[in-house]
């Protein structure tokens, strides 16, 4: 939470945009929904939201170009994985150059080292990160929800924690209730992209709850969306949703515009979920996305709230 993160269906997404700079790198594949604005490289690269105050724009899209370059290493191309580890790698490279005070090799580090400096951010968050990512390439599957867990502690979270001390509003039920929506987040991607995951020969799906359901892989590689798959859903979306809701408050915490946009932020997570559950957990052929006609219904989800 191909996120964090382009809705081809609206223009009007700027509070959105933040999904993908929120949780995590991974949540901008939740984001490709939405159309952004073209800049270098990136295809879909996100501006900091107009939500955000001016100041804190640009630290965040650093943020965002650091995690979206390092999933890139992970999750794009077709390298070996001993080629994604070493890029990885490069990155711990940077990172403990910038702890040493020893100036950075790559131009984004040097960018980086001047938000870290400017805000205090802890270093081991960008550590957290790059561990989930090279995760990513090594490891296929899941054996428990706690596992899964860990997963989206150093995969989704700590955007979310960044986010907070750039906010200077770290504190620690802020923090918890930041860690809940990222996780969340993270949960809601792996579920709407199943088919996607796969085809990577990734899955989520915890596999002991797998068991307990009787879907196999055999029936995920076939799409097989019959009585067992949609019990397994079901009990996935109730969990993610809970995990989102136990975070709400945050919205209701932060002051202002941040405060409005976590709230939306919160309420397309709960959308998609909703989405899953009008779909009876198909996925496969009803792949959940936000839509031009759901941004209203959002907006006014979150100024209620």
């Amino acid at each position: 939470m191909q996120c964090v993160c382009q809705f081809r269906h609206v223009r009007a997404g700027a509070i959105l945009r933040d999904f993908a700079l929120y949780c995590q790198l991974k949540f901008y594949q939740f984001l490709k929904n939405f159309k952004l604005m073209t800049v270098g490289h990136y295809e879909n690269f996100p501006v900091a939201s107009v939500l955000l105050p001016a100041p804190l724009r640009h630290p965040v899209s650093v943020i965002y170009r650091f995690a979206r370059s390092a999933d890139d290493f992970a999750d794009e191309g077709n390298l070996p994985a001993s080629q994604r580890l070493a890029q990885l790698d490069n990155y711990r490279q940077e990172l403990r150059r910038l702890e040493r005070g020893i100036a950075p090799e790559d131009a984004l580090f040097s960018e980086l080292g001047r938000i870290v400096r400017a805000h205090r951010l802890p270093l081991q968050l960008f550590h957290d990160l790059l561990d989930a990512f090279s995760q990513d390439v090594v490891k296929k599957r899941y054996a428990d929800y706690a596992e899964l867990m860990d997963y989206c502690r150093r995969s989704a979270n700590p955007v979310g924690r960044l986010l907070l001390h750039l906010f200077n509003a770290a504190t620690e039920r802020n923090l918890e209730q930041s860690d809940a929506i990222c996780s969340s987040l993270q949960l809601i991607n792996f579920w709407q992209d199943v088919e996607i995951d796969w085809r990577k020969d990734r899955i989520y799906l915890p596999q002991d709850e797998m068991r307990h359901f009787g879907v196999t892989e055999r029936g995920i590689a076939s799409g097989d969306v019959s009585g067992p798959w949609q019990a397994l859903m079901r009990f996935q979306v109730e969990r993610a949703r809970a995990l989102m809701q136990s975070g709400t408050s945050l919205g209701r915490a932060l002051p202002g515009r941040i405060g409005l946009e976590i709230r939306t932020i919160v309420q397309g997570g709960l959308r998609i979920l909703e989405k899953i559950d009008k779909a009876g957990g198909d996925v496969y052929h009803h792949r959940p996305v936000l839509r031009g006609y759901d941004w209203p219904l959002l907006l006014f989800r979150a100024l209620a709230g």
